[in-house]
């Protein structure tokens, strides 16, 4: 549920802030430090990373380099899937942890579910080392990350904490109502990775005219409309006026006739 204009509390009491910064597929030790400098400057105080994006390394260095208050912070990273099960998620999370140059992570989710024959087993036995190393404090919270109805519902009869966070794609032109929906009614806060979509979205003509409307940019109407969706969402930028459009998107609010408009919108072709 919403605490407040900023952020969510998690079924922890934990509270997330509602708008993240992605880092997907930046590798450069150079870019990272402008990306997170630039995004600290702005008001960013959730960063998204993974260790398949191969930067958490990067990015520790950044957030050491600029002497960046960790308690501050909200750090979420992702296990992949080469380090399913029990003792080899525990493993890699001390690496995640090494990686960041961090004691702690405030969440940790498991990035894909498993398309094994057995992946159910796989998916549980997973998220036991999850639950072990939440009670351990190693994380402050524990969630998936493209996880859809049938996996949830796998698994949720078989834990003892729930998922606290679903990380999917969202998006105009995608909202994936049904994943939404049942998190909702599960108290799981729902994260958007792509929230812009592709460059396509930028050539949508109901998204042009709103813009004109609000005299916002197309990414900040995509933005707002996640938020008023009570979606979290991670937009990725390495530009400095981008970052900082991307999380000023408090001053105006999208209303219920547009919000169905994008709701409405069909797929947008990658």
């Amino acid at each position: 549920m919403m605490d407040n204009d900023r952020g969510y509390r998690l079924k922890n009491g934990l509270i997330i802030p509602n708008i993240g910064l992605g880092t997907w597929h930046i590798k450069e030790q150079e870019i990272i430090d402008k990306m997170i400098y630039n995004a600290y400057q702005a008001g960013y105080r959730h960063i998204d990373t993974a260790s398949k994006y191969q930067n958490e390394k990067l990015i520790g260095n950044a957030i050491k380099k600029y002497n960046i208050d960790r308690t501050g912070l909200f750090l979420t990273s992702k296990l992949w899937k080469d380090d399913k099960g029990y003792e080899r998620t525990l493993k890699a999370v001390e690496q995640i942890l090494n990686n960041l140059q961090t004691d702690y992570l405030d969440l940790l989710l498991i990035h894909w579910p498993m398309t094994s024959e057995n992946w159910k087993e796989l998916n549980i036995e997973t998220w036991k080392a999850f639950e072990e190393l939440y009670k351990e404090k190693k994380v402050k919270a524990i969630g998936v990350s493209n996880f859809m109805v049938q996996h949830l519902e796998a698994l949720l009869p078989n834990i003892e904490i729930f998922p606290m966070v679903n990380q999917i794609e969202f998006h105009p032109g995608f909202m994936q109502k049904e994943t939404l929906e049942y998190c909702a009614d599960k108290n799981i806060i729902v994260e958007a990775w792509s929230p812009l979509g592709s460059g396509k979205i930028f050539d949508n003509d109901v998204l042009k005219e709103l813009s004109i409307k609000y005299n916002k940019s197309i990414a900040q109407i995509c933005i707002r409309w996640c938020l008023q969706n009570n979606v979290i969402p991670l937009p990725k930028s390495t530009n400095k006026e981008r970052i900082i459009k991307n999380i000023s998107v408090y001053d105006f609010s999208i209303t219920e006739e547009d919000m169905n408009k994008i709701d409405l919108l069909p797929y947008i072709v990658k």
